[in-house]
């Protein structure tokens, strides 16, 4: 039981970091997220590796819950998104928490 409750913190973790991530960045700049990896420059292909990378769950989700051409969502779609978005969120949650645990021990 206490590793389900560890699992669903730790996709918790991820889907805020994604979701805080996703709105940051486009307050920064000016601009839809979306999964793109092209950019003017090398840096700004980097930047968008980056973001689609971090904001990739909650980006998932989004394009899950978008209508069809009937103007509703398929389920299918949202079920298929939310699989990938969790899963990927669990992976970013636990790289989040390990990384803030690990700097915790070294200044410790």
């Amino acid at each position: 039981m206490t590793h389900l409750i560890l699992a669903l913190f730790l996709i918790a973790v991820g889907m805020s970091v994604a979701g805080t991530g996703t709105h940051l960045y486009q307050q920064i700049a000016r601009k839809v997220a979306e999964f793109r990896v092209e950019g003017a420059n090398a840096f700004e292909s980097l930047v968008n590796l980056f973001v689609m990378f971090i904001c990739g769950p909650y980006m998932m989700l989004r394009l899950g819950l978008r209508a069809d051409a009937s103007g509703r969502a398929s389920t299918v779609n949202v079920m298929l998104a939310a699989v990938i978005a969790f899963g990927w969120s669990f992976v970013t949650g636990m790289m989040v928490v390990g990384t803030y645990i690990s700097v915790l021990k070294v200044t410790a």
